[in-house]
Formats: structure tokens, C-alpha cells, sequence
């Protein structure tokens, strides 16, 4: 099933007046966060920010999420960051060690099933994975509409997906072909496909037209379509995608102290999750945000979703990042 968006006018929501919640005791200072996230995400959580924690400076430390929960590993005798947002269960579930539990104050906007059973992290949105397809770049191919197209030959140096041992994007789509078709069509995809080291180079190489597919997740794509690129649009295939809860965490011993508690707070208040769906369309974790009337991304329910288990993947992450860099040698 190929869907193409087409973008409402959204920006207006961000001039409405919300019912601000009272953050504990107005806390004063500042807050570093480390965040994969994109210029615009970052951008909606400060100007919400602004509004909700007016006395606390928010900057942050952007990178690959993988490159970042190292950078995090490096500095655990001394922190340099309080709130780590974000990434997967199945690449955070590695680095457990580097977060301290902390439990959100509107747990019923939540389900239980987007929480760590001991509060480690707390989900700020949801993914969906898709293909980002640059029509003009198919060059006679027949678009596909289902991961097993996407094993085809004629699609051998079309293909890129960032590495999955920087990117927890590319670790939930890779670690869900394989689950959903096995081991041989993972090779297969491997031949077909380029690697890149960053996630942001997967976006900026199908959106400038040197590939026809980039293997992502929805609100990444969905920006280029949303800024009129027609030749643009997503692949949710019909054989099933996979979907992932992307979560924030507190970083173990935070030097911003209690400030730390507030930015997570923020982060997945109604307000910074509706901002962050307007403007980087980030699908909200909380259940009291109805997607529709924001932005014109397909039902969830609509969507064929193949399960895949977060904490298997977690378990198995540095087994399958071998396997499949042998992959990618061999197909090279």
C-alpha cells in the first residue's frame, strides 16, 4: 500500500493557548539534553520549553543515538548530561547501566506497555518504519509496495539505510526484516543496499535525488513530503512494517539534579507532544492526543504492524550488528 500525505496547514496549532501544568516549584537553572533527534524536534521541545519551564536553559548534544549512549558509556565517572531522548528499547536495553529510574507524574496518558517495568525510560513517541521513495530516481523499476520487492536485484545500489550500530532507526528496521522474513532475505537486503554512517545522510540522499529508497522511520520522511517535494512519498509495505516506541531516560547522576526530573517531565507533557507532532510529526505516546487532527498521517490501525520483541532485540543487539556487517562485507 503506498500512502502519500499531503500536508494540512499545522503550524497554527502552536499559537493556541494551553492550560500550562504547574512544574514543580518553578525550577531555575540549566539542563543539557543528548538527543538523535532532528533540528525541528529540538526546536518544538525548546519553544515549549519557554513556555512550560521559562526559568531553565535547555541546550543540547545532537548525534546518532548509538554514537551517543557511547559518548554516555565514556562519561559515566562524570556526567556531562541529564537527559539522554532518544532511541529504542531493543539499543537502550545495552546500556541500562547509564540511567536511573524515574517515574512520569501522569502515568495514565501512558500505557503501561510504552514504560520500562522499572522506570528506566518513559516513551515520547512512536515510529513507524517506512520507505522513502524518490520516484524520479527509479529509473524504469516498478514501485515496489512490499519488503520483498525491495529484495529484487533491480533494486541492487538503490537502497540506503544507515548503520544500525549507530542508529537505532536501522537497527529496528534490519532486526525486523529479518524476524519477519528470515535470515536469507536479510543477505539479500544487504545486497541491495548501501550503508550509510548517519541516519541524516539516509533522508538527504533520497530527498536530493541519489537514491531512489531510503529505509527510515515515518516522521522522518514525512517532513520532505510535508515541504512539497511530490516526487517523494512513503511505502508502508504490504507485507507488514514494524513499529517502535522511541523513549527519553534520565541520565544516571545528572548534574542539573532535580532540573533533569523537569526536562523529562517536559518532554512528555501534552503540550511538547503535540508540538513535537506538528512540527516534526512525531506520533505522541500519550493516548488524549488524537493524531487526525494535527497532521495527515494514515490511522495506526490502518497500518499492517508485524510484532517484533523489544528485549529479544536488546539482548541479541551486538550478535545481530555482527552478523550483519558480515552481510555487508560479503555482499561487497
Amino acid at each position: 500500500m503506498l500512502i502519500r500525505p499531503t500536508r494540512r496547514s499545522v503550524l497554527a496549532g502552536m499559537a493556541s493557548s494551553f492550560a500550562l501544568p504547574a512544574f514543580a516549584q518553578s525550577p531555575s537553572g540549566s539542563a543539557v539534553i543528548y538527543t538523535s533527534n532532528s533540528e525541528q524536534a529540538v526546536t518544538a521541545v525548546q519553544d515549549t520549553g519557554r513556555k512550560l519551564l521559562p526559568n531553565v536553559k535547555l541546550s543540547t548534544i545532537t548525534g546518532g543515538s548509538g554514537q551517543l549512549l557511547r559518548r554516555l558509556e565514556a562519561e559515566a565517572a562524570k556526567p556531562q548530561g541529564d537527559v539522554f531522548w532518544s532511541s529504542s528499547a531493543n539499543t537502550l536495553g545495552a546500556f541500562k547501566q547509564l540511567f536511573e529510574p524515574w517515574k512520569a507524574p501522569d502515568l495514565n496518558a501512558i500505557l503501561p506497555s510504552l514504560r520500562d517495568p522499572d522506570n528506566l525510560w518513559t516513551a515520547a513517541n512512536i515510529h513507524v518504519v517506512v520507505a522513502m521513495i524518490n520516484k524520479n530516481q527509479l529509473g524504469g523499476v516498478p514501485m515496489p509496495k512490499t519488503w520483498t520487492d525491495l529484495l529484487d536485484p533491480r533494486f541492487k545500489g538503490k537502497i540506503i539505510i544507515a548503520d544500525p550500530a549507530n542508529s537505532s532507526t536501522a537497527y529496528t528496521i534490519l532486526w525486523g526484516v529479518e524476524k519477519m522474513l528470515g535470515t536469507d532475505a536479510l543477505k539479500k537486503l544487504a545486497q541491495n543496499t548501501k550503508v550509510s554512517s548517519a541516519a541524516a545522510a539516509v533522508l538527504r540522499s533520497v530527498g536530493q535525488g541519489e537514491y531512489a529508497i531510503g529505509l527510515t522511520f515515518e516522521a522522518n520522511a514525512y517532513a520532505y513530503v510535508a515541504g512539497g517535494q511530490k516526487e517523494i512519498s512513503l511505502l508502508y509495505p504490504e507485507d507488514g512494517t514494524f513499529t517502535t516506541a522511541e523513549y527519553l531516560t534520565l541520565i544516571k547522576n545528572a548534574p542539573a539534579g532535580p532540573i533533569a526530573k523537569n526536562v523529562c517531565e517536559l518532554l512528555i507533557s501534552k503540550e511538547c507532544q503535540i508540538a513535537l507532532l506538528e512540527n516534526a510529526y512525531r506520533r505522541p505516546s500519550r493516548t488524549d492526543i488524537d493524531v487526525s487532527k494535527y497532521v495527515d498521517l494514515p490511522d495506526l490501525a490502518k497500518i499492517k504492524i508485524f510484532a517484533t520483541n523489544e528485549d529479544e532485540a536488546a539482548a541479541k543487539r551486538a550478535d545481530f550488528l555482527a552478523r550483519w556487517q558480515a552481510m555487508v562485507a560479503a555482499a561487497n
